[in-house]
């Protein structure tokens, strides 16, 4: 197959589209921002990051507080993500205007988001400045899941969430299971 060569760029895709909340620890107003740039940085301890510029609303409220939280959307609220990435909260209430519904955290002081199905409560221990964004990496304290979601072993059935992804200013929705870790070395049963 033929490949073209370009300069370094934001390429990798899919990301999560995702909905960071977060909380003026002075006045107690939530607000709530779009981010794809997130992922995981280790399993042991859970940690997290995000990537926010810091010319946006939350970028102060997030340093200030040390705390965040990462909601993971369905594709019904496509139009919600879309909103609170174009949209800032400094002169109005997203969460009103997207018709997001805050409820509280367990183990943080901003609020989550009640319709998405996930949502991971995080505590900043520090930060990168990496040009045009910052890098708030934070420990996952506390992982909430709809259970909607949770299989009859009780574990999350990713399917089943209808999670969002971004890539390159478009949004899917994630597809069908097509394998599990390891099974391409796993044996098969016998009969």
């Amino acid at each position: 197959m033929a490949k073209i060569q370009w300069k370094g760029g934001t390429l990798l895709s899919p990301l999560p589209a995702v909905l960071i909340t977060c909380r003026d620890p002075e006045t107690g107003k939530d607000n709530v921002l779009t981010i794809a740039w997130t992922g995981i940085l280790d399993s042991v301890p859970p940690r997290t990051y995000i990537s926010v510029r810091p010319e946006r609303y939350s970028f102060e409220l997030i340093r200030k507080s040390g705390e965040f939280c990462i909601n993971l959307p369905n594709s019904r609220l496509v139009r919600a993500v879309d909103f609170c990435g174009v949209k800032s909260g400094k002169d109005m209430d997203k969460f009103r205007a997207a018709r997001l519904t805050p409820e509280p955290s367990k183990t943080v002081s901003c609020c989550s988001i009640a319709e998405c199905p996930v949502t991971l409560e995080c505590k900043v221990f520090g930060e990168q400045d990496l040009g045009s964004h910052t890098m708030f990496l934070a420990d996952v304290l506390a992982v909430t899941v709809d259970e909607s979601i949770i299989d009859e072993k009780g574990r999350m059935a990713v399917e089943k969430a209808g999670l969002m992804a971004y890539a390159h200013g478009t949004y899917f929705t994630m597809g069908k299971k097509i394998g599990t870790f390891g099974f391409s070395v796993r044996k098969k049963k016998r009969s």
